[in-house]
């Protein structure tokens, strides 16, 4: 960031100067915002592949999101961000979470799109790429990573009420990179040459503008492991899971354990009750009573599998999504 108040005289004094000096700053702060991550990489340096993804309708407590396309999208909330915990993680669209990178998690815009983040607290402003989904409290509407947080000086705090720009040439520009399988590397540079007055290869706005949204994916016809992370911090993790009892029959879980005494298994949930309304199934396997923890119900395995990958990542390896 910058401070331009040694300037300001000048500026008002000449229109033509300030406009000038408008358009260098979105060059400096897109190029200083998106170009720095170019080196974004999977485990082991290898270059990762790009993914374009919008997504199904899904539903978190009672309340259904639709992902879909937008290259214009504006709205104010509070914003969250998240770091340590989950770097080197996969996030919704497959990529690895770096908290170095400006990158962030929203409910519904496509994956990946691009949007300015500005503090209303402190106006600063920085420029993030989507690629997670989340977060999912009610007041929350974006979740930042580290490096974006620090930008706009929330970390301490936790959380500000932000203000959310979509950048439509950016999100046109790294949708085309991602559809021809550039990573997160290719995207960047795709912005950065925007940001210089350039036209990345083979981008065509209005073509890419008129096409129709991708169709949502059918349901699968039998639960599998969600593809789709969970991203948030504080108290979200709570508002993932259904808070009324298991219906009898329908739906989807997260199982977390198998035990093969009701101690352990009472154990098991009472640690894991933070994530959702948690429950022990009783069952036989080879001629033995086992006792199953399990959370939910989920109306979707992908909604499942947002708290299954959680628990992965906080040390519940077996957790996985299982039908009713």
């Amino acid at each position: 960031m910058y401070d331009a108040a040694d300037m300001r005289l000048d500026l008002v004094s000449s229109p033509s100067a300030l406009r000038t000096f408008a358009r260098a700053c979105g060059a400096a702060l897109l190029i200083g915002c998106l170009g720095a991550c170019g080196s974004s990489s999977g485990k082991g340096g290898v270059a990762q592949r790009g993914t374009y993804k919008i997504g199904a309708p899904y539903k978190i407590e009672g309340v259904t999101y639709t992902p879909q396309e937008e290259f214009n999208r504006v709205e104010t909330g509070v914003a969250s961000w998240y770091g340590p915990g989950f770097h080197g993680k996969s996030t919704a669209n497959g990529e690895r979470y770096d908290q170095a990178d400006r990158t962030a998690a929203h409910r519904t815009l496509q994956m990946p799109s691009i949007v300015r983040v500005t503090n209303l607290a402190n106006g600063q402003s920085t420029v993030v790429r989507i690629n997670d989904r989340g977060p999912f409290a009610r007041d929350r509407v974006i979740d930042l990573s580290r490096t974006a947080a620090q930008e706009l000086d929330i970390v301490r705090n936790g959380t500000a009420r932000v203000r959310i720009e979509q950048l439509q040439a950016e999100s046109l520009a790294v949708k085309d990179v991602a559809i021809g399988g550039g990573g997160p590397a290719e995207q960047n540079q795709a912005i950065a040459q925007l940001a210089s007055g350039k036209r990345p290869p083979q981008q065509q706005p209005q073509q890419v503008m008129a096409a129709a949204p991708p169709a949502a994916p059918p349901p699968p016809p039998a639960p599998e492991p969600a593809t789709v992370p969970f991203r948030s911090s504080g108290p979200t993790i709570s508002s993932l899971a259904s808070a009324s009892p298991a219906p009898s029959a329908g739906g989807f879980y997260v199982q977390t354990g198998s035990f093969s005494t009701a101690e352990n298994a009472e154990r098991q949930r009472d640690q894991v009750r933070s994530y959702g309304f948690s429950e022990i199934s009783q069952a036989s396997a080879s001629g033995r009573d086992v006792y199953r923890v399990r959370l939910g119900p989920y109306t979707t395995p992908d909604a499942a599998g947002i708290v299954a990958d959680r628990l992965k990542r906080s040390g519940y390896g077996d957790a996985r999504v299982v039908g009713d």
